[in-house]
């Protein structure tokens, strides 16, 4: 008969490449470059913004000189110099907060909106700074919840709008339509011109674009961060994961060094019990029966052979290399009885002879068991008077019993206690359960229940 069991669980190995949230992205090496060093994407940010404000400050200077030439202004205002220099000024404080805007993005953005207050109020025009707090948002948003973004965004949006509503004087639309215009010369300048000179329709043009720059600023902020919750919760799962595994191949181990001990304690303890017993009985008999002396001698020899072969299969079927995933083990009850009734047990056994389930843990169960409460008595009952051995197959379990009569002699020690600890392990993985203990009329009784199932076609 051959008990096949499954290898343990392979160990992680330590040099498993971690999971990180630019591989869960599949970030390009821009991405990548960005994330190992942030300043140089706020600095690109920066430099963009200085060079849309230097291109802009350009149109502003032939906005202000159309206007100029319309007759809004008057040609001797110095307005042109003055809507240039607080336009530059502007640009040169947005670029340089948006250098913070990483690591300060509500304070970055607050004093974004100050300087948007202030520049409207000075000269009329907002300049690259409705920009600087698109930017600005999307930092918020990327950082904070959803809610803190939106709600800076509603309150950004509407001080701005109050201003650009009071005090714009240069917008988009002025940009649009002014620029460009020819300078008339002074007998030809007219200040009396048929509509106001700003009107309300043209301050709604910039409302709507500072609009359509939060808002997208907000929601691509919102989109990277839920990108990036994403990626490091899918990371955070991997990890478990790997956790899991981890626990998983240390229980494995933890199991496998259970099992080691449970057999070996059944390999050799068993045995060597035996071979003790053996060679006690030659050394006696060696004088009177110098016949038994030698055959018991032979036995000594047998059963060290057959222990040395079990260790080895053990062994084998437990190594990660050199074995084949298998432990041969011959179950044959006779051969266990007729092995202790040579030291002298006087075994009385019924049932050896039981057509055992074809199932091999419980047919492996049945021998360690029986070998278990023989080799107890043997060992803490020397001088029995009689042991009585009894296997038994019912339709849905096989049945274990081994009953002596008390030792004559005192026991060769009290044991560790692992036997009978064993025996209960071996029937509780298969759902059965065994029962031992003192008898009432004196000895020790093990009684072992192990289920079977029919599921395999096995012929009763």
């Amino acid at each position: 008969m051959v008990i096949r069991r499954a290898l343990a669980a392979p160990e992680v190995r330590g040099d498993d490449e971690p999971l990180t949230e630019e591989q869960v992205r599949g970030a390009s090496p821009v991405a990548r470059l960005v994330t190992a060093r942030p300043w140089v994407m706020d600095a690109a940010v920066a430099a963009v913004v200085v060079l849309v404000g230097l291109v802009g400050a350009g149109f502003a200077w032939e906005t202000v000189g159309g206007a100029v030439a319309l007759g809004l202004y008057p040609l001797d205002s110095g307005v042109e110099e003055s809507v240039v220099t607080t336009w530059l000024l502007g640009t040169a404080v947005g670029a340089t907060l948006l250098l913070m805007r990483r690591a300060r993005p509500l304070t970055v953005t607050a004093l974004l909106t100050v300087a948007a207050l202030a520049s409207l109020l000075a000269d009329g025009v907002l300049g690259v700074l409705g920009a600087c707090l698109a930017c600005a948002l999307y930092s918020v948003a990327a950082e904070r919840s959803a809610t803190v973004a939106w709600t800076t965004c509603g309150v950004v949006l509407t001080i701005v709008t109050v201003a650009l509503w009071q005090w714009q004087d240069i917008g988009l639309v002025e940009i649009l339509a002014w620029s460009g215009t020819p300078v008339m010369a002074p007998g030809e300048w007219s200040p009396n011109l048929p509509e106001p000179s700003f009107s309300p329709g043209r301050r709604s043009g910039s409302v709507l674009l500072l609009l359509a720059l939060l808002v997208l600023g907000v929601a691509v902020g919102s989109a990277a961060r839920a990108r990036r919750l994403h990626a490091a919760d899918l990371v955070e799962r991997y990890r478990a994961l790997a956790r899991e595994r981890d626990q998983s191949a240390a229980l494995a181990r933890a199991a496998e060094r259970q099992h080691i001990a449970r057999e070996m304690h059944d390999v050799v303890a068993h045995n060597l019990t035996v071979m003790v017993a053996l060679a006690d009985g030659a050394d006696a008999a060696f004088e009177r029966a110098p016949d038994r002396s030698r055959e018991a001698l032979r036995q000594v020899g047998r059963t060290g052979r057959s222990a040395l072969a079990d260790m080895q299969r053990v062994l084998g079927a437990l190594s990660p290399v050199g074995g084949d995933g298998t432990e041969p083990t011959e179950v044959d009850l006779s051969t266990v009885v007729e092995r202790f009734a040579v030291t002298g047990v006087p075994v009385t056994a019924t049932g050896l002879d039981t057509t055992l389930p074809q199932d091999t843990a419980v047919r492996l169960a049945v021998l360690r068991i029986l070998g278990e409460a023989l080799t107890n008595v043997l060992r803490h009952a020397p001088g029995a008077t009689s042991v009585e051995v009894a296997v038994r197959r019912t339709p849905t379990t096989v049945e274990v019993d081994v009953l002596d009569g008390g030792g004559t002699r005192a026991g060769s020690g009290g044991g560790t206690g692992r036997g009978i600890v064993g025996m209960r392990e071996r029937a509780a993985l298969l759902g059965g359960h065994v029962e031992a203990g003192p008898r009432p009329d004196g000895g020790w009784r093990v009684h072992a229940v192990l289920p079977w199932s029919d599921d395999e076609g096995d012929a009763r």
